[in-house]
């Protein structure tokens, strides 16, 4: 059974959670993570062999291609869907969770 919530108006509402984030369809404009108030995403790299690196990472600072979202920390995430209301690329994927 997924976890329902409230709103403050009394409605019942099931949250999506973020699970997944395409880096093929993610364009690391980052205004996912701006709008997220719980850590839940961060800034990789991407190498020229498809490598998930820290952008930080001087190792690989001259091997990144691009840069990608990615999940921090999906277990701070509230469901709210911030994120993907403001991803103009659509590369998020959402899901209910089950409650325990």
């Amino acid at each position: 059974m997924p976890i329902t919530a409230t709103t403050r108006g009394g409605t019942e509402y099931t949250p999506e959670f973020l699970i997944g984030i395409d880096i093929g369809k993610c364009i690391g404009c980052g205004r996912c993570y701006k709008v997220c108030a719980r850590d839940v995403l961060t800034l990789k790299g991407v190498t020229d062999e498809a490598m998930i690196v820290d952008v930080d990472d001087e190792d690989y600072e001259d091997e990144i291609e691009r840069k990608v979202m990615v999940i921090a920390d999906a277990n701070d995430c509230i469901g709210c869907g911030a994120c993907a209301r403001v991803c103009p690329s659509g590369c998020q994927t959402h899901a209910p969770a089950e409650a325990a």
